[in-house]
């Protein structure tokens, strides 16, 4: 299994990637790790999310950066098929975000998330919720989970060179 995505290219998404997408995202959205995104969100997004896809096997990862204000945005929709789990897909798809987010001048990334020790080891930190008001103001409220949520919101700079500034 491992020599089936053992080549991964990591580009921008493309419509045609929405159904991979789609059942992707609905993998992780069944088990309850992440939210469900129906097809006309991410065909309104798609400009938002970075894909690895494997030289024999498709679309093996995806990750979002969505932005909220003119210096933060979400990293959002972070989800690795299992045959690409434990390899560095899901470590290459943040850093391809954080490039991105140095790209487009924003300040910092937040997450909301299951995965606390995963992106802890990618620098992020814990930051109370309410640090958020765009996002939880925002999309949030639109959650069947909103009340009762128990993803944890973590953020880290982008450490945009001095010269972007």
């Amino acid at each position: 299994m491992g020599s089936d995505i053992a080549r991964i290219t990591y580009r921008l998404a493309r419509p045609t990637d929405v159904p991979a997408l789609h059942a992707l995202i609905g993998q992780f959205a069944a088990k309850h790790l992440m939210l469900p995104r129906p097809m006309s969100e991410l065909y309104d997004t798609i400009r938002d999310f970075i894909v690895a896809e494997a030289e024999v096997g498709g679309l093996v990862g995806c990750a979002a950066v969505h932005i909220a204000t003119d210096k933060i945005a979400e990293l959002k929709a972070l989800a690795v098929a299992e045959a690409g789990q434990g390899k560095g897909v899901g470590k290459a798809l943040v850093a391809r975000c954080f490039e991105e987010a140095r790209r487009l001048g924003l300040e910092r990334l937040f997450c909301l998330t299951y995965q606390v020790e995963f992106f802890t080891k990618l620098g992020f930190t814990r930051v109370d919720r309410s640090r958020l008001p765009e996002k939880v103001w925002g999309e949030c409220v639109r959650c069947h989970r909103f009340l009762d949520c128990d993803e944890v919101a973590m953020w880290r700079t982008v450490d945009v060179p001095a010269s972007a500034s």
